[in-house]
């Protein structure tokens, strides 16, 4: 199967190849025979009925400061595609959104991974709504007395962005912090949106798992511990990745919530478990296959192309 694969993302030119995943899934992509071209999420645009993108074609190596090679610019029709990657990172926006309803006209189409429909209406924090006995206590909401009430029932907290990505905008509030308040005027004022609280869970020090699932089956973790005197375990923001397995209760997690993934078309995911508790399931641009490729040598890159070949094969 020799597939023609547009992978719309942040500029390919800049990514970390030690660790960008939408990186590694275009080396797999040229190792199975499929020609690949790149564009931002910019360039994507709706002209007369047409879906088209601005872009090039790439070639892609493992090799730093030269990874990647450039064909010349083109103006694409994503009909002409076999597979679209909508990789590109968040913030989960009006801009985001939109682009899923943009690449609707193309899917199913032309096959995109994940499903735009489905990612637009799954936003990590909340998609994790759908499965309160899985997750640890949690509220949203722009009124600050609830919070108050939260933290009273619960003491320590975590407060964060309901939209952000990457570690950005989260705190830690222990009972007695007096931020509480200026810090929920300070979100108000950026933007209509609530936050989200969740009960503080101290295992966090420990390491906050990274579990891969592709067609909503798990095929591997890592763990990203926090580094000292921070409260995030982001890769972003200095967390450590570490190699671990899953455990039981994390086995649980995954057959529950691995079919609702299955049958939402969301091919490759990344869901965040601290301490047995489900706190996010990421599926607009989950990171993490390199890093687990490196510890436990699982071409999870592989994984996702064989689910998406087989989801175009049966198609026909």
């Amino acid at each position: 199967m020799n597939l023609y694969v547009a992978l719309q993302m942040d500029p390919i030119e800049h990514v970390s190849i030690a660790a960008d995943s939408t990186f590694r899934l275009g080396l797999e992509a040229e190792a199975r025979g499929h020609r690949l071209f790149q564009y931002t999420a910019d360039k994507l645009s709706y002209v007369e009925g047409r879906l088209v993108a601005r872009g090039r074609p790439v070639t892609l190596r493992r090799e730093e400061g030269n990874h990647v090679t450039f064909g010349d610019w083109a103006e694409v029709d994503l009909a002409d595609f076999d597979v679209v990657w909508l990789r590109q990172d968040p913030p989960f926006d009006m801009g985001y959104i939109t682009n899923t309803h943009l690449l609707d006209r193309a899917h199913p189409h032309t096959f995109v991974v994940n499903d735009p429909f489905w990612v637009r209406n799954c936003p990590e924090k909340l998609l994790v709504l759908d499965f309160p006995e899985l997750t640890p206590p949690t509220v949203i909401t722009r009124d600050l007395s609830l919070i108050r009430a939260f933290r009273e029932r619960h003491g320590d907290i975590i407060v964060k962005p309901l939209y952000g990505n990457g570690g950005a905008g989260i705190f830690h509030l222990r009972p007695n912090d007096p931020n509480l308040s200026s810090l929920v005027e300070t979100f108000s004022g950026i933007n209509r949106e609530p936050v989200i609280a969740q009960k503080y869970l101290p295992a966090v020090v420990k390491g906050d798992k990274r579990i891969i699932l592709v067609d909503g089956e798990p095929v591997g973790a890592i763990n990203r511990v926090p580094a000292a005197g921070e409260a995030r375990s982001n890769m972003h923001v200095g967390g450590r990745p570490e190699k671990i397995g899953l455990t039981e209760r994390e086995f649980e997690i995954c057959s529950i919530i691995g079919p609702v993934l299955r049958e939402k078309g969301l091919i490759f995911t990344g869901i965040d478990v601290i301490d047995g508790w489900l706190t996010e399931i990421n599926v607009t641009s989950p990171t993490g296959i390199q890093e687990l490729e490196r510890f436990d040598g699982i071409n999870a890159a592989a994984l996702i192309w064989e689910a998406v070949e087989k989801r175009i094969a049966a198609r026909g």
